[in-house]
This record gives structure tokens, sequence and C-alpha cells, in this order.
């Protein structure tokens, strides 16, 4: 049981993590005026690429 918690877990954060790593990519290979079309400002990346790892 504590085992398969404990992948479960890892699992999840991996996958989390590299949610935030593709979302943290393809929104920084946008320039000023697509992320202002999409109503994001440059320093927020961050902020929302975590979101999306949640």
């Amino acid at each position: 049981m504590v085992l398969s918690s404990f992948i479960s877990s890892i699992t999840a954060r991996l996958t989390a993590y590299r949610n935030y790593r593709r979302t943290l990519q393809a929104l920084s290979a946008l320039d000023d005026r697509e992320l202002s079309d999409l109503g994001i400002y440059r320093g927020r990346i961050d902020e929302i690429a975590r979101g999306a790892a949640r």
C-alpha cells in the first residue's frame, strides 16, 4: 500500500512538472504581441505555468 502510494505521488509530481515545463516553454516562445492578444504579460508566464501544473 505505502509503496503504491509513493509511486503514485511521484508519478503525479512528474506529470505536473512536465505540464509546467511544457506551458512555460510554449508561452516563452511567443512574442509580446502574441502574449498581449492572449491577455498575458511576460512577467506572469511563470505564474500561469505553475497554475497549469496543478
